[in-house]
């Protein structure tokens, strides 16, 4: 039986698969990915274990299913993007990679802003997650770094290198730091931060080969050798995909430890704070937040709970739901790492209001699934206004699609049906489609969608509980406005209060 490997580097796990032409995954594997090294807005990995855990996942299924795996006729990784991987010319690591929460440059990309000022179109999507920033914050605080910089990467893409020895990226994943190698008016982005477009790898459609499986690799990419790994895109574009929301009117909301949510369009709009990318044939208006199911985990490590793997963490969550609620609504802003689309600030915080000596545990889960919600609704509705016209639906997918009370939470708050596919890891079946369109089982990425994605379970709003949050949408976004200046200016003292951090001597 035939079979391709598909990979999902995702923010805090890594799963492989095996799955067959008709979309059924045979054999899968699921690690914890290494942990991030996060420090007063530093967030960093070492790109070498990424390669480790392909190397664990992998060996994982082939050890289960020997045969099967022997039968892998092509391989696919997507993987989490805003994350930089910086490689010498000879290839290796040169420092751990910023990841999509690194906000250290947010003042290196004030200024980069200034000295560019308004010459380049990319000038005003500058701030703290954009790739250019990360590279002035290392030209003004690892300029040692620069001279040996020969490339930056996505994580997939350094994976696709390690697998086939060709550094490439496609243009989906790398938008930001393409747009930045344009020299526009005169103003040349990346000369600003004291480099050159030869930083940026050979770029390449999702569904072309970056190569071969180089002979001489560890087990288990010793067993195919020769199989053609393909390039594949960012984790979004693979679950948009895998839930066949990759067409014109359709929104996807991809929740995994962070949550996406965008509008797939036949043409490009633009609307302020959110992300307009081609997406090969589409346009796509949204982009990647700061929060999701790691916002879920958050409370729950709150509340003493949700000590476990993610099916725990689920039934814990599940469990605060059933109990009774208090009359008295409550509002939760999400921004516990600050936010990136639609407000693109690392300095908002969260905030639970209105909070009454009654309301216990289970109005605080569900005030914290509403909030992320009301944040989609914020980015929805920018996008309709700017494209002109309502989606059809909202296609859900990752792992809170498994939770049927967000599932219906967020079509209530946002107004639209919330459909999910039958996929468990829409990420793992959008990167088995590119592998099989790739390989040319499929003429398209749209035939392969067609016949490979189904759907699962539909939402419909509920009038009643839709006009009750359309009330404390509007609360929400009074808190919002509210709050943000006091956010900026907690966030400013945190770097001033070491005496009230520490340790008090003992009594």
């Amino acid at each position: 039986m035939s079979v391709v490997l598909a990979c999902d580097l995702g923010g805090t796990s890594f799963r492989a698969a095996l799955v067959d032409a008709q979309g059924a995954t045979l054999a899968e594997s699921m690690i914890l990915g290494p942990a991030s090294l996060d420090r007063m807005g530093r967030s960093e990995i070492d790109p070498t274990a990424w390669w480790q855990i392909l190397v664990e996942a992998c060996s994982a299924i082939a050890k289960a299913q020997p045969a099967l795996f022997s039968h892998v006729q092509a391989v696919a990784i997507c993987g989490v993007t805003r994350t930089q991987v910086f490689l010498g010319r000879d290839g290796k690591p040169l420092r751990p990679a910023m990841t999509w929460k690194d906000t250290r440059s947010d003042a290196a990309a004030t200024r980069l802003r200034e000295r560019l000022g308004d010459a380049h179109p990319e000038s005003a999507r500058i701030n703290a997650f954009h790739p250019l920033a990360r590279l002035a914050w290392l030209h003004e605080e690892e300029e040692a770094t620069l001279p040996s910089l020969g490339s930056v990467l996505e994580p997939k893409d350094y994976l696709n290198f390690r697998l086939t020895g060709r550094q490439a990226g496609d243009p989906v994943s790398m938008a930001r730091l393409l747009a930045s190698a344009e020299i526009v008016a005169g103003a040349d982005p990346l000369a600003a931060v004291g480099l050159s477009s030869a930083i940026l790898p050979e770029l390449l459609e999702p569904c072309q080969a970056v190569g071969p499986v180089l002979a001489g690799l560890p087990a288990p990419f010793d067993a195919i050798a020769g199989v053609p790994v393909f390039c594949s895109s960012n984790d979004t574009w693979a679950a948009v995909t895998g839930l066949g929301a990759m067409r014109p009117g359709y929104a996807y909301n991809i929740s995994g430890t962070t949550e996406v949510l965008g509008v797939v369009s036949e043409h490009a709009a633009e609307a302020e704070g959110l992300m307009t990318v081609d997406w090969r044939g589409v346009s796509q208006l949204g982009g990647p937040s700061q929060n999701g199911a790691d916002t879920v985990s958050w409370l729950l490590s709150l509340l003493a709970r949700g000590e476990g793997d993610r099916a725990a963490i689920g039934r814990d969550i599940d469990a605060l739901l059933t109990g009774p609620r208090h009359a008295q609504p409550l509002l939760f802003l999400p921004y516990l790492q600050g936010e990136r689309v639609p407000y693109w600030n690392p300095s908002l915080r969260g905030a639970f209001i209105g909070l009454n000596r009654q309301h216990g545990a289970t109005d605080l889960a569900w005030v914290v699934l509403e909030g992320v919600a009301f944040l989609n609704r914020i980015v929805l509705e920018r996008a309709e206004a700017a494209l002109g016209a309502p989606v059809s639906e909202i296609r859900f997918g990752g792992g809170a699609a498994n939770n049927r009370l967000w599932c219906q939470i967020k079509a209530d708050i946002c107004q639209r049906p919330v459909v999910v596919g039958h996929a468990k890891e829409p990420g793992i079946l959008g990167a088995a489609i590119i592998a099989w369109t790739g390989f040319g089982r499929f003429a398209t990425l749209a035939e392969a969608q067609a016949a490979l994605v189904g759907v699962a379970a539909r939402f419909e709003p509920d009038p009643a509980r839709a006009a009750l949050y359309d009330s404390l949408f509007s609360l929400y976004r009074r808190s919002e406005a509210a709050l943000a200046p006091i956010s900026a200016e907690l966030a400013a003292l945190s770097h001033g209060t070491d005496a009230l951090t520490a340790r008090r001597p003992a009594p």
